[in-house]
């Protein structure tokens, strides 16, 4: 099978699978380039609560697709830093599902998401230091913000990898699953995802990544949805919510 990204909806999550079979799931040129369009579909499709990005097979992602990168006339670290920031501010939450390699470029998409669970026996690493090249500062941040300065130079000076014990304690994975557990953990928890209020993940999103001058703008938000309402009384009937604020604060139909 060719490079390609592919994505599918089902029960209000959006699945996006990096599949590069040949090269164990290494983005390609085209693969970056593609990335931001997809999310942006996805994120305006108000099917969509929260995206999974997760590999084909055995692989999350081995990195980068160096021969194919090299061929083109583009910026190889502009168009990861594009897809990447592409899936910081996808809208709704996002998860990594990882197996097998999560490494160079792969960690990068990892550390984008919102969450990342992953299945034992994963490696982790981030390895400009092999090739000499000065791995981008938003990338830098993104990953020091998630495992602290100390374990993020650890990582760019040695570019070792690490295995998911390591990752785990580290701060950089949420879950680490038993072998064979990974999919229905996941499945399970994207749908949990699914039915909590968008209004309130989308606010929570922004604030934990630092946009704590959007508080005026998210009472008002919520001022104008009907997801507290609903919310409150779903608690008090003891049903299940339906809650209709989506990203863009278009309520569903």
């Amino acid at each position: 099978m060719d490079a390609a990204l592919l994505h599918t909806v089902a029960d209000g999550v959006a699945t996006v699978v990096i599949s590069h079979p040949a090269k164990r799931n290494a983005m390609t040129a085209a693969m970056w380039r593609a990335l931001p369009e997809v999310l942006d579909g996805l994120a305006a499709d108000p099917a969509v609560r929260m995206l999974v990005l997760t590999g084909a097979g055995p692989t999350f992602c081995a990195g980068a697709d160096i021969a194919s990168l090299a061929a083109g006339d583009e910026d190889p670290r502009a168009l990861a830093v594009a897809a990447e920031d592409a899936l910081a501010a996808f809208p709704k939450p996002t998860l990594a599902a990882i197996r097998g390699f999560c490494v160079g470029g792969g960690s990068q998409l990892a550390a984008a998401c919102d969450l990342r669970f992953a299945e034992e026996g994963a490696s982790f690493g981030v390895t400009p230091a092999k090739l000499g090249i000065v791995y981008p500062a938003s990338s830098t941040r993104r990953l020091a913000a998630l495992v602290g300065p100390a374990v993020a130079k650890y990582l760019l000076f040695s570019a070792e990898l690490i295995d998911a014990e390591h990752a785990l304690r580290a701060g950089f994975l949420n879950e680490l699953l038993p072998a064979g557990q990974l999919d229905e953990r996941v499945a399970d928890f994207a749908r949990v995802l699914a039915t909590r209020s968008q209004l309130t993940q989308t606010a929570a999103k922004e604030f934990a990544d630092g946009r704590t001058d959007r508080d005026a703008h998210w009472a008002q938000q919520a001022a104008g949805s009907d997801d507290t309402a609903e919310g409150v009384a779903a608690f008090l009937e003891r049903r299940a919510p339906s809650f209709s604020w989506t990203a863009g604060g278009r309520a569903r139909g």
